[in-house]
């Protein structure tokens, strides 16, 4: 019983970890221009089919001669790299010009949806419905620890997610670029008065936010080898729901938000049938937010008139 529930905790810390990746690039756009992208659940995708890509080619290229870690290595930061022009080229061709025209926020979730569907829509024109299956270029090793196990591959996923938020944290508290993001979330009008180049801001943003999707993708398909042009939909929504429920637009809360999801999720599987996952996943989360509307670290702010 006891070996049952550690093997729960350590799959509920993996998937926990899918989400707070991606629950993160969810929240540092919104702290910064207070837009849910909502094509970043497609950006996640994406990432996933650009690692497939590399790593294939690598594969491939005997030339190379490179091992599977070495492969991996260069994998990771090629990926990351890849997935953010994808980013930023959506906020320059579709957010960048409606934020210059001001208009209305409604109209700009509009476009992130549109976004989404056409990343997804492009994937399936471009490579077809069929599914692909991810190479193997991690050798995984089993550690055992009494009688429950734990893989290589799962301590990696667990280890990313959290140096990720050590080092988002740092950025966002730490340094003048950080400083900048917050000013931005608290008075975008004032901040190029003060000599910030506020569209540099953003497209910095778009970075972080959408290598961490693309990072997010390559573990997934680490994990899960089986891409389709529909995988990070569902994701991405829960994603962006733990986002909601840990406090959107803080750094924290989408790192606790995303564990809680998984823990809520591989618990409830453990003890229920899997079809009950999502329903008593998200009545839980719903309770929550009637508790605390604003999420767990969430902060109401008040609207200058």
């Amino acid at each position: 019983m006891l070996s049952s529930i550690i093997q729960n905790i350590f799959n509920a810390l993996q998937w926990g970890s899918f989400y707070s990746l991606i629950a993160l690039g969810y929240t540092l756009v919104y702290g910064v221009l207070l837009l849910i992208n909502f094509a970043h659940g497609d950006i996640f995708m994406v990432g996933a089919y650009i690692a497939f890509f590399l790593a294939t080619v690598m594969l491939g290229a005997q030339a190379l001669d490179l091992s599977g870690g070495q492969i991996l290595i260069l994998t990771v930061p090629l990926t990351m790299i890849l997935t953010a022009v994808v980013g930023v080229m959506l906020e320059r061709i579709a957010y960048r010009p409606l934020r210059r025209k001001g208009v209305n926020r409604l109209y700009v979730v509009i476009t992130a949806l549109m976004c989404g569907l056409i990343l997804e829509n492009g994937n399936l024109a471009l490579l077809g419905a069929s599914r692909k299956s991810f190479p193997e270029i991690l050798d995984k090793t089993v550690y055992t620890f009494g009688s429950f196990s734990m893989t290589n591959l799962k301590l990696l996923v667990i280890l990313s997610a959290v140096l990720v938020f050590f080092f988002l944290q740092f950025i966002v508290t730490r340094t003048k670029i950080g400083m900048a993001m917050r000013a931005i979330s608290y008075d975008k009008f004032a901040v190029p008065l003060m000599g910030i180049p506020i569209d540099t801001i953003i497209v910095f943003t778009f970075i972080l936010g959408s290598s961490l999707a693309g990072l997010a993708g390559l573990l997934f398909a680490l994990s899960y080898p089986v891409l389709d042009p529909f995988m990070g939909s569902m994701i991405g929504w829960k994603a962006f729901i733990a986002a909601v429920v840990g406090g959107i637009g803080d750094i924290r809360g989408a790192f606790v938000g995303g564990f809680l999801l998984g823990f809520i999720e591989i618990l409830v599987v453990a003890f229920f049938p899997s079809t009950f996952r999502d329903l008593i996943a998200f009545s839980i989360l719903l309770i929550i937010l009637s508790m605390k509307p604003t999420g767990i670290f969430g902060v109401a702010r008040t609207t200058k008139i």
